[in-house]
């Protein structure tokens, strides 16, 4: 049988990320595919990926000293829609946050979308007001809110089939694009993360991940301190001295570290915190896939990976300072013997690479002719 011909679209390649990692999944699936992205930094790509196809914005990038992407996220649309997709491919498989579905007026084939999330910042005020910082980040963010909400409106009716990565973002492609969206969630590497049961749990809580502001590390710091309870923060990025300067003595920074640090860590903390609202979440699987419990807020991907009272808890989501007060709370009350690590570890596994390349190969099979 004659191998289809796909192509894989992301945004940028500026970092290492979860979504990264999709796509490189995504380039597993189809042998002989090819990706492309509009902003390519050689430091963000990746085994399995060798070559991407960029344009002439990874050129400005590199001029810019590679210092920050964003002021040329309002040339990435166009530069999308001008991939040279036509006639060359049997269908187009895009991963989108914000403006990759901008890549289906670029090819008459069927265009699959795996959306990590509509772009939140454009069409959800109070989560743009979050992230900006400050009058003159906000004027900026709107400005280039109304880009991405009138492309991705635009793209929407081009779009064979939409999949979303968790219950929440299917919700969101239906109230903010009026489409339906199928769910596969994510894959994530639960093969480098095992548990050690010769490992001794010990008293301190974890949280793992960039220190950026929706991920809100702020509530971690502030619900440990009013909880008295020891809190390891791996990570880091912008968000880390404002972080730092809220922070008692009970909560240590450790900074971005190494893989093994970081699953050694995961085996030996009482339990993961997720204050934060993440489209789907892959550092609580990594966690579980340890055997570790996860105690998140009962909003996006938390929805899809932690089972209350099996893998962890769900923390009441409301204003900052209840959730403050019912992570505290949770914190203090916290029993991880009552959570079984087969258990945990079972769970995590239904989110491997192998279920997400299976669902994703099934889903586009259905466009190819």
């Amino acid at each position: 049988m004659t191998q289809p011909r796909i192509a894989i679209v992301h945004e940028r390649f500026t970092e290492f990320g979860g979504s990264e990692a999709v796509v490189g999944e995504l380039s597993e699936t189809w042998s002989g595919s090819e990706v492309f992205a509009p902003i390519v930094d050689p430091a963000g790509v990746r085994p399995p990926l060798s070559t991407v196809h960029d344009t002439w914005l990874s050129r400005a990038y590199a001029a810019s000293g590679r210092r920050s992407h964003a002021p040329l996220l309002p040339f990435v649309p166009r530069a999308l829609r001008r991939l040279p997709l036509r006639d060359r491919f049997d269908a187009v498989v895009v991963s989108h946050h914000a403006f990759a579905t901008q890549a289906s007026f670029a090819t008459d084939a069927p265009v699959i979308a795996y959306v990590h999330s509509p772009a939140r910042w454009a069409w959800d005020r109070d989560f743009r007001a979050q992230e900006a910082g400050g009058r003159a980040g906000q004027l900026a963010l709107g400005a280039l809110g109304r880009l991405a909400r009138r492309g991705e409106l635009r793209a929407a009716p081009r779009l064979s089939h939409v999949v979303a990565n968790s219950r929440a973002v299917a919700a969101r492609v239906n109230d903010w694009w009026g489409l339906p969206a199928t769910v596969t969630y994510p894959p994530v590497r639960i093969d480098r993360f095992t548990p050690e049961p010769t490992i001794p749990r010990e008293d301190f809580f974890l949280f793992a991940g960039r220190l950026v502001p929706y991920k809100r590390p702020d509530l971690a710091v502030l619900a440990a301190q009013r909880a008295g309870c020891r809190l390891v923060i791996l990570g880091d990025g912008r968000f880390r001295a404002h972080v730092q300067s809220l922070a008692g003595p009970e909560t240590t920074f450790l900074g971005a570290t190494s893989h093994d640090v970081l699953q050694d860590t995961y085996r030996r903390c009482r339990a993961l915190l997720m204050p934060g609202v993440e489209d789907f979440g892959i550092v609580p699987v990594e966690a579980m896939a340890c055997g570790t419990p996860v105690l998140a807020i009962d909003q996006g991907g938390a929805l899809d990976t932690v089972e209350p009272g099996s893998t962890g808890e769900h923390i009441p989501h409301g204003a900052d300072e209840a959730v403050v007060d019912r992570l505290a709370e949770a914190m203090l009350d916290f029993d991880p013997a009552a959570y079984n690590p087969a258990t945990i570890r079972a769970h995590a596994e239904t989110f491997s690479s192998a279920a997400f390349r299976a669902q994703m190969a099934a889903t586009v099979a259905q466009f190819l002719h």
